[in-house]
């Protein structure tokens, strides 16, 4: 029978072979060899990667925003570099690396160069293994037929895989092992597909059964793309023939959420389970406090709800001021937590705009039409977000150094000073407000408040998001990175421009002149100006196009990941 391992993050050591990549940038560039197929002994028996195109998912990988690192040090300040091409060759896995231009990453390069440093190690996650060969005497072996690359380090001692490294129970995640004596089971639909439509060729399975699968297969992922804004991404695969549990991984890719665990989402969670959070009722809370003294009744129903906040305000420390009046603190868990349950007809009350028109004879609550909504990527493309503070914030900044002299023989040198000054943020305050009746309340409207709920978190989600872009620093709102004093732009006149490949590379090179260039990097425009940039080539009769397609609505340009959302203005 097949079974299941729970394994964490694995790593696996490569020799380093060098060589410059080709183009302009091939000084800060190199090609590397990051894996094979060579048997590596781990604590659960003898693994060989597999490295046909089918068992390696290298969508992360490809994406060009994995990152190199030293050591596995996945810290923001430790990546020295970040894979810009990856791709199979000859049962190895190969990519092109660029180097960051800070002082610790040119260190690394030249000692790479060098030859001094001379060995490289893959992060992957395994999907499903089979077994090759079983033995009781000794390791058994096992063929991975399914993985996902995550990260590349520069490494110098390797890490010794039979002691199991990162084997915490909290980054363990659920591997299927397929037995061969059980494949017969395990064939893939396309495959039946294929052969039932050969002469003489028995069905293993009915046609009926296939339609079935297929019908469910596409509604799981035309669900899960509509939940997270991509049903154009969900659209994709539907028709590649990807399995549920595969778009699943591509979602995590494509928001930025491949190393993210479920028990440690954010460093404010209390550690709620899937259940515990899927209990949480707004409704009883707010009951509860809107009848303090009088009923205790309604307390005890929401006995549940006033531990999990007393227990957040615990954590917080805001225990003895959140305590006077009904004020409640809800945890970062619930707050980020999907709808628990789908829209039903049977809990709606009061007039149409407020509740009646989800009330029909007929309503097909499981079509449930989502409002179409700005894409929130200010995060995504790499801002840094910072929760959990209270109070005036200050980041000291370093913005003068000391100053170098060449002096005569016997001269002395001049004393200069490191000059610093303090980066201040000032807490703002916005929010959404939506007013629950008093008798939707009383009846306990569980899916109604699903509805305001997941829509509020969107709102102030997309809120913070235009903020962050194009807030006017007036009437309560924070100044956004448009109106930031300091930056450098390219401006292309008073009503702006066509856009051009020189303009593209203008704004990489107005970054650079402020040596800001590294980090993580890329271009964020608006659909108008996506659509514009497809037909623009970068030289007359190329047929290269400055907007070059990515996954589910990305792209590039420039050698540098390029988002869109309408959030971005259009009239600047």
């Amino acid at each position: 029978m097949d079974k299941e391992m729970k394994l964490p993050a694995l790593h696996r050591l490569a020799e380093i072979t060098v060589r410059a990549a080709d183009g302009p940038d091939g000084e800060d560039q190199m090609e590397l060899t990051f894996s094979s197929e060579e048997p590596y002994d781990r604590w659960f028996g003898v693994e060989i990667l597999g490295h046909k195109a089918a068992e390696v998912d290298l969508g992360w990988m490809a994406s060009g925003r994995a990152p190199l690192l030293v050591d596995h040090d996945a810290r923001v300040d430790s990546q020295i570099g970040t894979l810009t091409k990856v791709w199979l060759e000859n049962g190895r896995g190969k990519a092109i690396a660029r180097f960051g231009k800070n002082a610790r990453s040119q260190e690394i390069r030249e000692r790479v160069r060098s030859g001094e440093l001379v060995n490289v190690s893959v992060g992957y996650r395994v999907v499903e293994m089979q077994l090759v060969e079983e033995s009781k005497k000794g390791p058994s072996t096992y063929r991975v037929t399914r993985w996902q690359p995550l990260e590349a380090s520069i490494v110098t001692i390797p890490a010794d895989p039979s002691v199991g490294v990162g084997r915490a129970d909290d980054d363990a995640r659920p591997v299927r092992i397929l037995n061969p004596k059980t494949q017969q089971r395990n064939v893939r639909m396309d495959q039946i597909i294929e052969d039932a439509g050969k002469p003489g060729t028995p069905l293993a399975v009915k046609p009926d059964d296939i339609i079935a699968a297929e019908r469910k297969r596409w509604s799981e992922i035309e669900t899960l793309g509509a939940r997270f804004n991509r049903s154009d991404l969900a659209r994709e695969h539907i028709g590649k023939g990807t399995s549920v549990e595969s778009f699943r991984g591509v979602l995590i890719d494509v928001l930025g959420m491949e190393t993210v665990s479920e028990k440690n989402m954010n460093a404010n969670s209390i550690g709620l389970g899937k259940k515990e959070i899927e209990q949480f009722r707004f409704t009883r809370l707010i009951a509860a406090a809107m009848n303090p003294v009088g009923n205790a009744a309604l307390r005890d129903a929401a006995k549940f709800e006033l531990e999990v906040c007393q227990t957040e305000m615990q954590r917080s420390g805001k225990e003895a001021r959140q305590q006077r009046g009904n004020q409640f603190s809800i945890p970062i868990d619930i707050l980020r937590a999907p709808s628990p349950v789908p829209m039903k007809r049977d809990l709606v009350v009061g007039t149409a705009s407020a509740g009646g028109n989800l009330v029909q004879t007929d309503l097909m609550a499981s079509d449930f039409i989502n409002l179409l909504r700005n894409r929130i990527t200010v995060a995504r493309m790499g801002a840094r977000v910072m929760s959990g503070l209270e109070g005036q914030v200050a980041i000291p900044r370093q913005t003068g150094g000391a100053t170098f002299y060449w002096v005569a023989e016997n001269g002395a040198l001049t004393e200069s000073q490191q000059t610093v000054d303090q980066v201040t943020l000032t807490p703002r305050t916005g929010g959404a407000f939506t007013d629950f009746s008093r008798r939707l309340i009383l009846q306990s409207s569980v899916d109604v408040e699903s509805f305001v709920r997941d829509d509020l978190i969107s709102v102030i989600a997309l809120g913070v998001d235009l903020a962050a872009l194009h807030g006017t620093g007036a009437s309560n709102q924070p100044t956004g990175l448009a109106l930031t004093s300091g930056i450098n732009s390219v401006a292309g006149g008073t009503n702006g421009l066509a856009p051009t490949w020189a303009n593209i590379v203008q704004l990489e090179t107005e970054v650079s002149v402020d040596n800001a260039d590294f980090g993580t990097l890329g271009y964020l425009t608006n659909a108008k100006v996506r659509g514009k940039l497809k037909s623009v080539e970068k030289a007359s009769s190329t047929g290269l196009f400055v907007w070059e397609n990515g996954q589910g609505g990305s792209g590039s340009m420039n050698g540098y990941r390029a988002e869109v959302s309408n959030k971005v203005r259009s009239d600047l």
